[in-house]
């Protein structure tokens, strides 16, 4: 069926509702718009949809949220897993609250009990609660920091991850197979409640939470003796980690805690803000004119489901803010969390540092520090997840940190996705442990890149939207992977791996041996002088991202490098 006639379908099929039918009659003198619409089925990737808000067939819309439900609840009926249920979760974007309800109400009419949270809960959280409640599956409506118009639909399975190989295959393809809207399941929500399957969860799931991430507390001791004196600025950028960041610094003996006013409830324009991503300055602006007037120690932002955690810390020497990026906090975090638990307790002889390829190379240097393994994965917080399950299937392997250059990380195993809460706590844990050496946050990060090497990590990310931009990166990918390059400005280029052909090849000899991780189609380049670059598209995002790493003898000799190299990356990009 050609997109004319899917468009024609929705306006003439009495299943969608009027609503619906107006929206799309508002655009019938717009091909493009039709065509954006409608060309194909909004893609149920590997982790979920994510998608613009609109009526259409490649929008995010009660339908498509609907008949996702029904491929996934087809699946789990399969599984014969049904009678664990379901834990669902929302953010506070548009329309997530709704979204929500309409994949409850679907399970329940396939026989699926749903415990639906009463109101918006962080991702972290949702991860928690599936393995808590003993549910087969979670869904979480959120797209995390994506701008406005976009919202979302993560499914996670029994151990609290995102799902992978072979659960995410699986259902695809019985999502693929729902092919008639009109045979989706649904029920009303009252129905729902009165046979039982429709489950309200709160309170009691936060408690219980809270517990868990208190379990992850290290020196507490330092929190007792300098938690009143640090002084924290707070963003939740309008998102869902408000109460639960502000509960837990609370009750552990944090007492200075401001929260930027203006982003402090939960709003799915995010007024103040053009992107709500704690990877962007522009996230920072009102948290830090608050914390200079505040003399904060630190500036933490969560972005809208709170998974991922940005941070400014006070250079005492200077007065300025200097922010960490991800990088950089979750190898600050990786030394702090295994140097205390090697102290404490003295490190398991099976222990691991989990990161993901595009993560920096100073894992790697913490993994030498402490004599541990380092397991990378490929991208996305998933792939360490489902590594914590491995060690526990196998029986090996102590998990005691894990983090991606994404401003995520995970403290523990309560939940199996990265969680900008435990990294709230253990951040203003260690600044409490450093003040107590007479350090700051960032001194310790100095002192770390002293001990290590300077190591400096980029991103340069292209956006290329529509069909359009589909094809373009395809372009770029293919003609990469064609015609690999020798050399990236004044670095030479070692080997070459090929996650999609599963291929590592050594360029001098040609000697080519199995990448080791599952097939993604991502390219891997390790340059000399330890350098390094990965290509890959984004899969949440209209994006082709290049990833890349120096290591320097200092801040200046790093930043020269990092500079070179993201300038011959952004030249051969343009020029395909």
């Amino acid at each position: 069926m050609g997109y004319m006639e899917s468009y024609r379908e929705w306006l003439e099929n009495p299943y969608f509702d009027e609503e619906t039918k107006a929206e799309l009659k508002a655009i019938q003198n717009d091909e493009k718009e039709i065509r954006e619409r409608f060309y194909a089925d909004l893609e149920f990737g590997t982790g979920g949809l994510r998608g613009i808000i609109g009526a259409g067939i490649n929008r995010m819309n009660k339908y498509t949220v609907r008949k996702a439900t029904q491929g996934l609840a087809n699946f789990i009926l399969k599984q014969g897993s049904e009678a664990m249920g379901v834990a669902i979760a929302h953010d506070s974007r548009h329309m997530s609250t709704e979204f929500a309800e309409e994949a409850a109400c679907c399970l329940c009419a396939n026989g699926i009990k749903a415990y639906v949270f009463d109101s918006l809960r962080p991702t972290p959280e949702l991860s928690f609660a599936v393995r808590y409640y003993g549910c087969t599956a979670g869904i979480n409506v959120t797209a995390s920091h994506n701008p406005p118009e976009y919202n979302g639909y993560k499914v996670y399975w029994a151990d609290g991850a995102q799902i992978t190989p072979p659960y995410d295959t699986g259902i695809l393809s019985e999502v693929k197979a729902v092919t008639d809207y009109s045979t989706v399941k649904t029920m009303s929500v009252e129905d729902a409640k009165a046979q039982g399957l429709f489950i309200t969860i709160g309170a009691e799931a936060d408690d219980a939470y809270m517990a868990a991430l208190k379990k992850q507390i290290k020196r507490q001791d330092c929190i007792d003796k300098y938690g009143k004196e640090l002084k924290v600025v707070y963003t939740p950028l309008h998102g869902t980690g408000n109460i639960p960041a502000r509960r837990i610094l609370k009750e552990i003996g944090f007492e200075h805690v401001t929260v930027v006013p203006e982003q402090e409830l939960p709003d799915g324009n995010f007024p103040t803000v053009s992107y709500p991503n704690p990877e962007a300055a522009e996230a920072f602006t009102l948290a830090l004119a608050l914390a200079k007037k505040e003399d904060a120690d630190l500036v933490l932002a969560t972005d809208p489901d709170a998974d991922r955690l940005g941070v400014y810390v006070k250079d005492t020497a200077t007065g300025e803010y200097r922010v960490l990026t991800g990088n950089m906090s979750g190898c600050l975090l990786a030394d702090y969390e295994i140097g205390q638990w090697k102290e404490q307790k003295g490190l398991p002889e099976d222990g691991a540092l989990v990161t993901t390829i595009v993560s920096s190379n100073m894992a790697q240097a913490i993994g030498r520090k402490y004599g541990i393994d380092v397991y990378e994965t490929l991208t996305g917080f998933k792939y360490i997840g489902e590594q914590i399950k491995r060690f526990e299937d196998q029986g090996r392997g102590t998990y005691l940190f894990g983090f991606e250059e994404s401003y995520g990380c995970l403290i523990g195993t309560h939940a199996r996705d990265k969680d900008a809460i435990v990294a709230t706590m253990a951040l203003c844990e260690a600044a409490a442990y450093y003040k107590s050496r007479n350090m700051t946050l960032w001194d310790a990060m100095v002192a770390l890149y002293e001990e290590l090497g300077y190591f400096k990590d980029g991103i340069i990310s292209f956006t290329m939207k529509g069909i359009d931009g589909l094809e373009k990166i395809q372009k770029i990918m293919n003609t990469l992977r064609e015609e690999a390059p020798t050399e990236i400005g004044t670095h030479k280029v070692l080997a070459v791996r090929d996650y999609k052909a599963d291929t590592r090849r050594v360029l001098a000899t040609g000697e080519t041996t199995p990448s080791g991780l599952p097939q993604s189609n991502v390219l891997y380049y390790e340059l000399d002088d330890e350098a390094w670059c990965c290509v890959r598209p984004s899969g949440t995002e209209p994006k082709i991202k290049i990833y890349f790493g120096v290591k320097g003898s200092s801040f200046a000799d790093a930043d020269e490098k990092s500079q070179k190299i993201g300038e011959a990356l952004k030249e051969m990009i343009e020029q395909i």
